[in-house]
């Protein structure tokens, strides 16, 4: 993986994900609900539920609250949950994405003109931001292994690129292979430490020290939201 600028605004969002993993959880436990809605309970049968269930045990959610889920989904008075992505223009030309899950859309809409009014910015168009971003798995490493050995499982996995960040090992993947090469590593020993779908930025946007912290600013108020479980940026950090 070129360069360490894309990793580092990597680092800022899981930085800010880390710290609040009541709401990792809650991400993990409404893609449960709306697999379970959309294609039944049962895991073999329903795919979807297999790669809902495969998160939540990375996200280390607790046995007892997936099965509570499983059969809380069941109910015909639960719910279900429409993912969807808001795009926005930041300050200086920032691109900004938020990755939503709701069971109510119009207090979404709501709450994400209401982060515009209170921060700047703006809601763009669908695409006009995404364009410049590529949907990649990344898989975070930390064991303590032979840097040349561990490129050589990875790319033999699937792996797309490969990178060392100061002892923290970052794997690039396709989105749908993200857990062929994490499942693929973990059975060579190998300790995987995060494995998620990111947005990952094509290009970069520099600024000035007076709209970084204007754009920081909004992306914090994003985050806070209740639907939103993550916000990508291309600016430079």
């Amino acid at each position: 993986m070129a360069g360490h600028s894309k990793w580092a605004n990597i680092k800022h969002k899981k930085g800010k994900a880390d710290a609040a993993k009541g709401k990792l959880f809650s991400r993990v436990t409404k893609e449960i609900i709306s697999a379970v809605k959309q294609g039944g309970p049962d895991p073999k049968a329903n795919p979807k539920l297999r790669l809902a269930l495969q998160k939540a045990k990375a996200a280390n959610l607790p046995s007892d609250n997936i099965e509570r889920n499983i059969k809380k989904a069941s109910s015909k008075d639960q719910s279900d949950y429409f993912e969807m992505t808001y795009e926005l223009y930041g300050h200086g030309g920032v691109g900004i994405i938020a990755e939503v899950m709701t069971d109510n859309k119009n207090r979404i809409a709501s709450d994400m003109r209401i982060a515009t009014n209170k921060k700047g910015g703006s809601v763009a168009t669908p695409g006009a931001v995404s364009f410049n971003f590529d949907r990649k798995g990344i898989i975070q490493v930390t064991s303590d292994v032979d840097e040349e050995t561990l490129f050589e499982m990875a790319i033999e996995s699937g792996a797309e690129e490969f990178e060392n960040d100061e002892g923290l090992y970052i794997i690039t993947t396709e989105p749908d292979e993200l857990y062929q090469v994490k499942e693929s590593l973990e059975s060579k020993d190998i300790t995987v430490s995060d494995a998620n779908i990111e947005m990952i930025p094509k290009t970069f946007v520099e600024c000035d020290e007076e709209k970084k912290q204007q754009n920081l600013a909004l992306i914090e108020w994003i985050e806070n939201l209740d639907d939103v479980d993550a916000v990508y940026h291309n600016m430079t950090l």
